[in-house]
């Protein structure tokens, strides 16, 4: 199951934005997903909106209570998910979403459903590594992806990365979600102690917003994610599937750079 994943990974750094279903509305936030995987997209982070996003910052925040407040629901973005894999959309799709709504769906029933609707992966902010086995039990080959942070301790760390499936989602700044004019101090220090410990991908969310920030990044790491930066642009426009064209483009573009950068240095 990991197998589109991992060849996703076959040409670094990856670009990976995050945009929730439903939003600003259900319709356009397919034809939106859409855009960014024809665009450059290379795995797609697929919000399931929650009332209580606590790792989120305000924008991602208003983008998942407006498609709360339009009716979104786990059922219907699943049969959004399936409607993109209807469209020809190919490349990995992992769906972010917090605990509380998959548990009210029935696990079970929530992880058969979404491998029916064509997910690749989980990411569950709120779950953590304690209490994930029996998600992790119920989801046997598709990943549940772990996220690490700078705060997260050395012992911890190593437990995390050892056991890590997909690739690694790391935090790079303390807080919730948003966009940071600055890259992360010591942020390269802090991918060279994850990879002591992991042949896993290591993946950079949480502050990026521009295609230079993300260029940075990826000479760094294997990823680079951009959430808030992505919903802000795209939601706010008056042709965001246009918009959403654009945004992938450029962020595709800076990180193609840098690929071809470490290429000639080969």
């Amino acid at each position: 199951m990991t197998s589109r994943i991992e060849d996703t990974f076959k040409s670094k750094p990856i670009f990976m934005p995050y945009f929730p279903l439903g939003y600003p509305a259900l319709d356009t936030s397919i034809d939106v997903i859409e855009a960014l995987a024809n665009n450059g997209a290379d795995l797609i982070e697929v919000g399931l909106s929650f009332s209580d996003p606590l790792a989120d910052g305000p924008v991602i925040q208003h983008a998942t209570q407006t498609a709360l407040e339009k009716g979104i629901t786990v059922k219907k973005s699943l049969a959004a998910l399936k409607e993109l894999r209807r469209r020809g959309v190919n490349i990995p799709l992992i769906l972010m979403g917090y605990y509380n709504p998959m548990l009210a769906y029935g696990l079970e029933n929530f992880v058969r459903d979404a491998a029916e609707a064509g997910a690749d992966g989980f990411i569950v902010p709120d779950l953590p590594l304690e209490e994930s086995r029996e998600f992790e039990n119920v989801a046997g080959d598709f990943p549940l992806i772990r996220m690490l942070a700078p705060t997260t301790p050395p012992e911890r760390m190593e437990l995390i990365a050892r056991s890590a499936r997909g690739f690694i989602y790391l935090v790079s700044v303390t807080g919730v979600t948003g966009e940071r004019k600055s890259i992360a101090e010591g942020l390269g220090e802090l991918i060279a102690r994850v990879r002591e410990h992991t042949s896993a991908p290591v993946c950079v969310g949480f502050g990026i917003s521009t295609p230079e920030q993300a260029k940075e990044v990826g000479r760094m790491a294997d990823g680079v994610i951009v959430g808030s930066a992505c919903v802000k642009t795209i939601g706010g426009s008056k042709k965001p599937v246009e918009t959403a064209k654009q945004f992938a483009a450029a962020f595709r573009s800076a990180l193609r750079s840098t690929l071809d950068a470490s290429a000639s240095h080969a």
